[in-house]
């Protein structure tokens, strides 16, 4: 017994003589060499309503991307969106972090989503545009006083998506005023086209005699020949109101740091024409430059978006 506890107390010993470092090799604490995950790091998710055909979406909102991302410094992806109440519903979850709204769609998405950021509009936004068109053979002629709207009465009428500003609101509160309701339409209802291309498309067809598109879209397809002068001509432009404009998530700077929710802002209002990246940007765009942009400037597409019953 005593023999045993001397060669104990002399293993002991000598174990006391090992160098530290060594004895750290041969046992390391469990998990010591484990290096802490690092996060990924954030994307910033892109999007924007599919006003018009994917051909041209595709082209732009990728490159959007790649311009933002040189400026920023982050990754930033392009998510397609199916329809404009897809949009605002993908916004309000926080699946999308910064949006090209329209201006009713803008607005259902900030109220939906309290502290959101309207970060900029077009040059053409503050004042914009739609145009009703005709096919000849629907008889009709263009007209000057806004009444002239009540031609359209009986007539194979389309607007472009339901939630358009351009393609649907805006237009349908003009009409109102003229004294013509949804229900003076042939059929008892309007159609819907899903997009102002399509509506283009219908109208130059015959599907419908009349539509309305935003008047951006009209000049674009005037200049790549889309249009056929002979199967689809204008009949009124509207008065101007606020339309298109940049929204983000209220929380980027909490996600990509101190002051990125205006840097994100500063990078948009800086594209121009001598960038060929941002040149092309812009002419897909159909502007010359983006401005700044203010809730307040969308006042008014609220007001007209309850009168009609799409903002409650």
């Amino acid at each position: 017994m005593q023999r045993r506890t001397l060669v104990r107390l002399a293993g002991l010993a000598a174990l006391s003589f090992f160098p530290l470092t060594l004895l750290s090799r041969v046992a390391p604490p469990p998990g010591a060499l484990a290096a802490p995950a690092k996060a990924p790091a954030p994307v910033l998710r892109l999007s924007a309503i599919p006003d018009q055909n994917p051909e041209k979406l595709n082209r732009l909102y990728p490159l959007v991307a790649k311009v933002l991302a040189k400026r920023l410094g982050v990754e930033v992806r392009y998510v397609p969106m199916v329809d404009y109440a897809a949009a605002v519903s993908a916004f309000r979850t926080g699946d999308l972090d910064v949006v090209w709204f329209g201006g009713l769609t803008g607005v259902q998405a900030r109220l939906r989503k309290p502290g959101a950021k309207v970060l900029a509009q077009r040059d053409i936004d503050a004042s914009f545009h739609s145009v009703f068109i005709a096919n000849p053979s629907s008889g009709l002629t263009p007209f000057v006083p806004q009444k002239g709207l009540t031609a359209l009465k009986g007539k194979r009428f389309t607007f472009g998506s339901e939630n358009s500003t351009s393609g649907r609101l805006m237009p349908q509160w003009f009409l109102a005023q003229a004294g013509v309701k949804p229900t003076d339409f042939a059929g008892g209802a309007p159609g819907f086209s899903g997009s102002h291309d399509a509506t283009i498309a219908l109208v130059q067809s015959g599907a419908y005699q009349a539509g309305v598109v935003n008047e951006q879209v009209w000049r674009s397809s005037l200049r790549s020949g889309k249009v056929n002068r002979d199967k689809v001509f204008v009949l009124w432009k509207t008065p101007g109101y606020p339309d298109y404009h940049w929204l983000a998530q209220p929380d980027l700077d909490r996600r990509f740091g101190l002051g990125f929710t205006d840097r994100l802002r500063q990078a948009i209002l800086g594209w121009r024409q001598n960038d060929p990246d941002q040149k092309t940007v812009l002419a897909l765009f159909g502007a010359q430059q983006f401005t700044e942009a203010r809730p307040l400037d969308y006042q008014r597409i609220e007001q007209v978006g309850r009168q009609v019953g799409l903002i409650r």
